[in-house]
């Protein structure tokens, strides 16, 4: 079952990238822009490449080649061996989470103008969660099975 799940995260993480995780204002009686992960990279590209490139791989290629990772295991088309290297990606994309996390709540602290979390900020930390789920299932499926011995 899990495998399928992680299939299903192949199309829900480029969903989560678009959806909007928050809006902002800078005056309460104005309209809220609305921000996703893809506008945030956008702005950060042209202010700060640095951070672009971090929040890059942290939101975008770590979940999705753990995510790639994952579905070449469960098919037996990618060592199982890997599982380790792949878990610590999962790790490096829940960085992002906590990212996300810190920069509103220190928005809202400012109190400068106006954040409100969005629909898009629950879909992205459901998938970062759903992958973290998918690969402890994966392996405790592995622990679980019996190794078959060759010695004779």
């Amino acid at each position: 079952m899990h495998r399928w799940i992680n299939l299903s995260l192949l199309i829900l993480f480029p969903l989560s990238w678009f959806a909007p995780l928050m809006r902002a204002g800078l005056l309460p009686l104005f309209n809220l822009k609305e921000i996703s992960v893809i506008t945030g990279l956008q702005s950060l590209w042209a202010s700060d490449v640095f951070l672009a490139l971090v929040v890059t791989v942290f939101a975008l290629f770590a979940p999705y080649l753990k995510t790639i990772a994952l579905a070449l295991m469960h098919w037996r088309l990618l060592s199982p061996r890997l599982l380790p290297a792949v878990s610590l990606l999962g790790k490096l994309a829940m960085a992002d989470i906590f990212l996300i996390a810190l920069y509103i709540t220190l928005a809202k602290g400012i109190g400068v103008g106006r954040l409100e979390t969005a629909w898009g900020l629950y879909l992205f930390t459901a998938c970062i969660l759903t992958s973290l789920w998918v690969s402890w299932a994966t392996e405790q499926s592995r622990k679980s099975k019996p190794t078959v011995s060759t010695d004779g």
